[in-house]
């Protein structure tokens, strides 16, 4: 189709614009041929089934989450293996006395309703839960009695990117929500306009209160957190994607009390910690991009007045919680973690000793309570929860699953390499014990690097099946990232985002150079923005790799914001709409980089019929576009997962079947064995 846009006097084609709307005729026979062609393919590789087979054994061991104690109760998620969604338990004594509070694979038959966010009431007593339909960003929240099982009428539709606050009392909670979509649009319809309510038990959501709203900045989102001593109200508002925010604060205490303003000029980000009466606790990169932790004083919240807690150190303070009265502080080092403990003076403890070297999950904590919970993984262990007693100093494993992997099997290293400008950068490599330089080994090369986020090591069932098969797993940590603080972020992003694809090319380069593999032997994978980095990758280089997975990828860098959420990301990438920004996005967006006649790598896309965060349309325009471009013999293939969205929330037989078919392409492309 004849589709020519005008870019500040460029003109760019988008021949495949009819793609953006899979509801019409010509979309959905597009999309059915695509999947026939893909399903063709890939059954019809021998090593599939024993793929498949040996991934489901695999994944079956148990795996919990980190627990969350309020009033007498605990709180946690387990999956005994296979399930498709983990269950919620609750306990009032011993684990092992714990019972089933919340299953949702009960509530569909394939297990595509996933339980998003839960929050316990303070004494315990009820739970605020959000369901998410085939794997959507909407959620639908509702509320359940512990002692009986049993839910209330309350629902509450429209909402996204939040979570629940309680009162002390229960009588209701703090949540955010979007305008009801216009018909049709829910999945694709842009979503503007976040606004912060709060929810009495017992009355409908349209008697809801909002409580703050900016009519007058529709691109603000905001959020609302009750502080422990129930006396205020903490509003952090943010625009998009931007690691910068504002907040905002309102007393609890008189109800028509206004909202007032903490900190609002847009200059750092501010994560609250928790309070002591008026002194409230943050972590800040507010002139310190490895971040550090202030007490800031309601009364005189100016930055002079402002007592460093935690000053910045050679590690990038990653999180950081109040627990019985100290402060939990987590810092990443060299791309992986150590866990601290602080008085709220300042004063070091001590230092947790971890399991290993590696991740440690979510830390579960309460202000008051002396209880520490949390997760640790590594590349070759699945994540285990330990506990740690603020008072006595004591930490114990609270849930260990068993042993997938003999550890003695596999090696993890990490090496450093240089980038094109001459940038440093850190890299794991995961192999077999047997598996040496010269051996022109198959490589799986994962990167993400975008949107402040860091890349951690973290146990995989698909990576460890394809380190059995022989396969290098290979994870830089690319600028973008956090990994290194704020300046490691800005490094890769804007007009500076041709770096992150750089630093994945120069890994690439390195492991040829070094002798682990070849060009035809790499494979780059990645998902969202990892999508977008693979897609610039290929499109660059296409004869530096043999095999090329972009999964949910932002393709079309010059309409991604016109789509639900894809406006949040301008921060991070720039506009189209800026011409200033259009040449530096048209220089690399995947879509619109592609050259007819090119050799391009064997490709399999990856995406899904419920995506809204980023709509399939990416996909299925970069697929036709690269399908059509394709010079060499090399399949260029997409899979469209069905009743999934962007990944959380994926039910187990699902994920299977998708690494399942990822293995099963690679060793079709690179003529491996298999199981």
């Amino acid at each position: 189709m004849d589709q020519v846009d005008d870019y500040h006097g460029t003109m760019v084609a988008d021949p495949y614009r009819w793609l953006e709307d899979p509801e019409t005729p010509e979309s959905k026979a597009w999309i059915a041929a695509r999947q026939q062609e893909s399903r063709a393919f890939l059954d019809a590789i021998p090593e599939r089934e024993a793929i498949e087979q040996r991934l489901a054994k695999l994944w079956n061991f148990p795996r919990w989450s980190a627990p969350s104690r309020r009033g007498h109760n605990l709180f946690f998620s387990k999956n005994d293996g296979l399930q498709n969604q983990a269950v919620v338990y609750v306990t009032s004594g011993a684990v092992s006395e714990a019972r089933v509070l919340l299953d949702p694979n009960t509530l569909t038959a394939d297990g595509t309703m996933a339980l998003g966010d839960m929050k316990a009431s303070r004494d315990g007593t009820l739970v605020a839960y959000a369901l998410s339909t085939a794997g959507s960003d909407w959620v639908e929240w509702h509320v359940r009695e512990v002692a009986t099982g049993r839910d209330r009428e309350d629902v509450l539709r429209w909402s996204k990117f939040s979570s629940a606050s309680w009162l002390p009392d229960g009588s209701g909670f703090y949540y955010s929500r979007y305008p009801e979509p216009k018909e049709g649009q829910s999945l694709r319809g842009v979503n503007r306009n976040q606004h912060l309510c709060f929810h009495r038990l017992g009355t409908l959501q349209s008697a809801d209160k909002v409580v703050y709203e900016r009519t007058d900045e529709p691109d603000w989102g905001f959020s609302g957190e009750v502080t422990e001593d129930g006396r205020f109200l903490v509003i952090p508002s943010w625009v998009g994607t931007d690691s910068r925010n504002r907040v905002f604060f309102k007393h609890l205490d008189a109800p028509d009390a206004p909202v007032q303003a903490l900190f609002t000029a847009f200059d750092a980000s501010f994560d609250f910690l928790g309070n002591e009466g008026e002194l409230f606790y943050f972590r800040t990169d507010h002139e310190a991009p490895r971040s550090k932790i202030v007490a800031v004083n309601l009364h005189h919240p100016e930055p002079q007045h402002w007592r460093t807690v935690v000053p910045q150190g050679a590690g990038t303070i990653a999180d950081a919680r109040m627990a019985g009265g100290k402060l939990a502080v987590l810092v990443m080092e060299s791309v992986k973690h150590r866990l601290f403990l602080h008085e709220t003076s300042g004063a070091l403890l001590r230092e947790l000793v971890l399991p290993g070297s590696g991740t440690v999950g979510a830390l579960s904590t309460r202000p008051r309570d002396a209880e520490i919970y949390f997760s640790f993984t590594s590349f070759t262990t699945p994540a285990s929860v330990w506990r740690h007693n603020v008072n006595s100093g004591d930490t114990t494993c609270w849930a260990q699953p068993p042993s997938v992997p003999d550890p003695k099997r596999f090696v993890t290293e990490q090496v450093t390499y240089t980038s094109k400008d001459g940038t440093a950068i850190p890299m794991y490599l995961v192999h077999r014990a047997d598996v040496q330089r010269g051996a022109n080994a198959p490589v799986l090369l994962y990167g993400y690097g975008g949107f402040n986020i860091p890349i951690m090591p973290a146990f995989s069932v698909a990576n460890l099946a394809w380190l059995e098969m022989g396969g290098i797993y290979a994870q830089p940590a690319l600028r973008g990232g956090s990994e290194f603080g704020e300046e490691w972020h800005q490094a890769g992003m804007l007009q500076r985002k041709q770096n992150v694809f750089d630093d994945f090319i120069g890994a690439a380069e390195w492991l040829i150079r070094e002798g682990w593999s070849s060009a035809g032997r790499i494979a780059i994978n990645g998902g969202s923005n990892g999508g977008l980095l693979v897609g610039a990758c290929m499109t660059q280089r296409p004869e530096l790799f043999g095999a090329c997975l972009p999964a949910v990828g932002v393709m079309d860098m010059l309409r991604f914001h016109k789509f639900t959420i894809g406006w949040a990301w301008v921060p991070e990438y720039g506009s189209a709409d800026d011409a200033a920004m259009f040449p530096v996005l048209r220089a690399y967006s995947p879509l619109h980089n592609l050259k007819a006649g090119a050799h391009y790598p064997a490709t399999l896309v990856f995406t899904a019929d419920h995506d809204d965060r980023v709509v399939p349309a990416h996909s299925f325009k970069f697929t036709a576009a690269l399908q059509a471009a394709q010079g060499g013999d090399a399949p260029c293939l997409i899979r469209i997962e069905t009743k999934a969205g962007h990944g959380a929330g994926t039910p187990t037989a699902k994920a299977i079947e998708e690494a399942a078919d990822r293995l099963a392409f690679l060793v079709r492309i690179f003529g491996m064995s298999g199981f």
